[in-house]
């Protein structure tokens, strides 16, 4: 076996992809044969997203040594990468078939299943390669993160205490520790295990995302959204689903009550305000916050330039909602007016946008988004233009496509939570 299959691994191991694909190559140089090589070729490929080369070196593997597990393994991890969880088991648990007592092959059986929110199939699968080797650092850390998800916090501390005292410098245990830590609402604690995962691993991604979001979690605020966010992703997909049908549907029969009965409406009004207020935070926070985080030396370095410019358009819509609002009252002009409430209700949409996939589910929902733009500001345009004509030149016909354009924006806007929610669970198959 080549020493350079032996390199390439340790490179892929320290983010080092292009080293590593050198040092496949040379090594397939010399074995052209080696499943091994191909399979760590397809890796590398894949994490310079060169993904229709890595799928022809993987099938090259494959076809190669169809009996090794290793390949199949590997293809596992693309496949896990690529968000394709189902074809992603098939390939790891063909190479548990061929090698049962391996280790990782089991951790990432548990990976696997953790991308299918499948939290209870994700500690049995960590557990059994903690069994076969108790100090694997990925099992254990695979079971933290299906204990946090099945909300058994101390066994998850413990396990991540566990991990780091094998293996003080694993980057990912600090990281999954952080994360353990939000989970608990102990910001300050996660913003340390952050860095340090950070200083172990500069490029580490989960512990740069971690930062942020325990960086913003020091606003009470987001805070306490925060820890709902996180309640929200231990549930499964139709749990999640019927919380939100539940505050709907809550809310509406609030509303009826408060028509049928107006001495209760004082009471009820209130709490209809809060549930408005939350579910327009729920869309939101993240961008304002990260917005505000900005301000912040390091804040703004921990983010991405995805979440900038998802800030950017939501706190530009919130701007020009506020703008038109002051001229709307200064100069007495209604379709100023009507501007600021489509600019101030675009913000939600808009952060929905940036909450989908990248690829087509971002693409429809951007869509979606700029023809409710249009709509609503088509009526505003109109409504400043009837108004400069005057009240005799305002005709029936110009009022009629202002009021339909309005409810035509009204209906898209109470129907974009829902197409958000729903292109948000789509997966883009790389």
């Amino acid at each position: 076996m080549s020493i350079h299959f032996d390199r390439a691994w340790v490179l892929i191991e320290q983010s080092r992809p292009e080293l590593a694909e050198q040092e496949a190559r040379r090594g397939l140089a010399e074995s052209p044969d080696d499943g091994r090589g191909h399979a760590l070729l397809a890796l590398s490929l894949a994490q310079q997203e060169k993904l229709k080369e890595a799928t022809a070196a993987i099938e090259t593997a494959i076809h190669s040594t169809p009996d090794e597990p290793f390949p199949h393994y590997i293809r596992a991890i693309i496949l896990h990468d690529r968000s394709r969880p189902e074809e992603a088991l098939e390939a790891i648990h063909e190479a548990i078939r061929l090698d049962p007592e391996n280790a990782y092959y089991h951790a990432l059986l548990g990976q696997v299943f953790l991308l299918q929110r499948q939290w209870s199939q994700a500690l049995a699968a960590a557990e059994e390669g903690l069994r076969l080797d108790p100090e694997h650092v990925q099992a254990a850390n695979v079971r933290a993160a299906a204990l946090v998800k099945l909300g058994r916090r101390l066994e998850a501390a413990q396990a991540l205490d566990a991990a780091l005292a094998r293996d003080p410098d694993d980057a990912n245990t600090h990281a999954n520790r952080g994360w353990a830590l939000l989970h608990e609402g102990k910001h300050r604690q996660a913003l340390e295990s952050f860095r340090e995962a950070l200083r172990l691993e500069p490029g580490n991604e989960w512990a740069r995302h971690g930062i942020v979001e325990a960086l913003k979690a020091k606003n009470i605020v987001y805070g306490l959204m925060l820890r709902y966010f996180l309640w929200m992703g231990t549930l499964s997909g139709k749990a999640r689903w019927g919380l939100i049908l539940g505050g709907y549907f809550g809310a509406r029969a609030l509303s009826s009550i408060a028509r049928s009965n107006p001495p209760l409406a004082p009471f009820i009004a209130p709490f209809l305000i809060l549930y408005l207020l939350f579910v327009f935070l729920t869309w939101t926070a993240g961008p304002l916050f990260n917005l505000l985080l900005r301000l912040n030396r390091f804040g703004r370095l921990a983010l991405s330039r995805e979440q900038i410019v998802a800030s950017n358009w939501v706190g530009g819509s919130l701007l020009l909602a506020f703008v038109c609002l002051g001229l709307g009252f200064v100069l007495d002009n209604g379709g100023l007016l009507v501007a600021s409430l489509v600019f101030g209700l675009l913000s939600m949409p808009l952060a929905g946008t940036f909450d989908c996939s990248r690829g087509w589910p971002r693409t429809v929902m951007a869509s979606y988004t700029a023809v409710m733009a249009l709509t609503g500001l088509g009526a505003a345009a109109l409504s400043i233009w009837g108004r400069a004509l005057g009240p005799e030149a305002s005709t029936e016909t110009l009022k009629g496509m202002v009021g339909l354009l309005v409810a035509a924006f009204g209906i898209s806007f109470l129907a974009s939570p829902w197409i958000a929610n729903l292109l948000m669970m789509k997966r883009v198959r790389e």
